[in-house]
């Protein structure tokens, strides 16, 4: 894709598309910036007549294409709503960026310009021009590899886009760009991992794409296979994968962004489930194509991380992703089994469906071996938190008051939500076994708290926070600014927040 900054009169902007904003003011009807004012001057009060006649509001995401009939040099420009003036935000225009530019797409543009400008005392130029660059890119994802006739193969496919400045500052407007870019196409990276069936996105396969990325962007990397993994006693992979004739693999990335400093840095931890069955305790068939998205946390961590490297914070950061498949067969592991975790506690199976807490149980013990802290894990973990949250919210557990903060403001920034669930120490008593150190579900009841109490038990003493994003990572049906299928959800959070831990 290409993207520049671009300096010329609006009038002589060549595009196929060019995309401005209003918004609206419930006293005084429509706001113009100024790149849209100059469109409505040029084509003679145009986009102001259709608030006054009533055709076009300015609601968040609201569109109307205009035909500039010569009076411009693009043919079209597309007019899209901001919502109300005095809540416009980095995430207003997020989500009309997005949906601008997946309409001009749809439509057959494939050079775009955008001007969606908004400068207010809470948002700067740079911070605008990110967003407008990030989210255009984000809404023009597809996933249509597999399909014989190719999505775009009648015409379809934005390939440049123009973004316009009024400032001589380019130094900061190009890097503004290439902020919003990187998160984007880290992003739209993991949504791919996500959205690849599991006949081709096997264990093997992942590690392969993460080493790839990783020679790509310069990260160490590393992969342990079955014989690493049995040798450092990881009892939690090993069971879940014993069912399965693809053998795990154990993928360690490392940022050295402060290589001299005096602390190990942080870990991000990634559930890597590529297909699940449910195990023994097989699924209903119904919508089980969907499990290939077990591996969504596992994925993000890679998006983050492919970030990271190339905004290069200064911190160091570690990601550590157990991956397996959990398959039913004569070898399986079973209920009523016990596996001995890495840092050497063990799990009474009670349902060989709640297998990601077990993986994450023997990454959480190597990153609290090796000293890293804080540790955040990301995880498709229960369907409780999807009956607590939905589709809204990730759910947030944390043993440290200022991380959850930290990760709640850094998720405010990329636009993501996050909201805090308990860790009360009374929620232990669920998982208490008669047999092993820890019981592996804790029942119906808090099912999402009693699995985030299990994954504790094996962080030592480090800062954790978990995120279970089972109700945020996939979307069951396309919307207006993205399309069906992964989301992509923790990258620009997991990014946004180590930046801030580097500063």
């Amino acid at each position: 894709m290409d993207i520049q900054v671009t300096t010329r009169p609006v009038r002589d902007v060549q595009c196929d598309a060019f995309i401005v904003g209003v918004a609206r003011d419930e006293k005084m009807g429509p706001v113009l910036p100024t790149y849209a004012a100059t469109v409505d001057r040029l084509l003679d009060g145009l986009i102001s007549g259709l608030f006054t006649d009533g055709e076009f509001k300015g609601n968040l995401g609201e569109i109307v294409t205009l035909h500039t009939m010569g009076h411009l040099a693009t043919r079209r420009v597309i007019v899209v709503g901001l919502g109300a003036q005095e809540k416009v935000t980095t995430q207003s225009i997020r989500r009309a960026s997005a949906i601008a530019a997946r309409h001009a797409q749809e439509t057959g543009a494939h050079h775009l310009a955008l001007a969606l400008h908004w400068n207010t005392l809470s948002l700067d130029e740079e911070q605008s021009i990110q967003a407008q660059v990030e989210s255009a890119l984000l809404g023009l994802y597809t996933f249509r590899k597999y399909q014989h006739t190719e999505h775009n193969g009648n015409g379809k496919g934005v390939s440049q886009i123009r973004v316009l400045v009024e400032g001589t500052d380019k130094g900061s407007y190009e890097q503004a760009i290439y902020h919003g870019r990187v998160l984007a196409e880290a992003t739209n990276f993991t949504r791919d991992l996500v959205n690849e069936p599991p006949n081709v996105l096997t264990p093997s396969e992942l590690a392969h794409r993460a080493v790839t990325m990783a020679k790509h962007v310069g990260l160490e990397h590393e992969v342990l296979d079955k014989a690493k993994i049995e040798e450092l006693h990881m009892g939690g992979l090993l069971g879940v994968s014993q069912g399965s004739a693809k053998p795990p693999r154990f993928i360690i990335l490392r940022y050295q962004g402060a290589p001299h400093g005096t602390e190990k840095g942080l870990a991000l931890v990634g559930k890597g489930i590529t297909f699940d069955t449910g195990g023994i305790s097989i699924k209903p068939a119904e919508r089980m194509d969907e499990m290939k998205g077990d591996m969504a946390g596992a994925a993000a961590v890679l998006g983050a991380m492919q970030a990271i490297a190339l905004l290069k914070p200064s911190i160091n950061v570690t990601a550590l992703i157990p991956t397996c498949e959990n398959m039913p067969s004569s070898t399986a592991y079973r209920p009523g089994d016990i596996l001995r975790i890495m840092n050497g506690k063990t799990i009474e199976i009670v349902n060989t469906d709640a297998e990601g807490r077990l993986i994450l149980a023997d990454a959480l013990s190597y990153a609290a071996k090796e000293g890293l802290s804080p540790i955040i894990d990301l995880a498709t973990l229960t369907g409780g938190i999807r009956v607590a949250l939905g589709k809204i919210m990730t759910g947030l557990f944390c043993n440290d008051e200022q991380l959850t903060n930290e990760i709640i403001a850094a998720g405010r920034i990329a636009g993501e939500k996050f909201w805090p669930m308990p860790l009360d120490e009374e929620y232990k008593e669920q998982i208490k076994s008669d047999i092993a150190d820890i019981k592996q579900t804790g029942g119906r009841y808090a099912s999402s708290v009693t699995a985030a109490k299990i994954l504790e038990q094996f962080v030592g003493n480090a800062k954790w926070a978990h995120l279970d994003i089972a109700g945020t990572s996939y979307l069951d049906s396309p919307k207006p600014y993205q399309e069906k299928g992964s989301t992509g959800v923790g990258v620009r959070t997991l990014t946004e927040l180590v930046l801030r831990l580097a500063e």
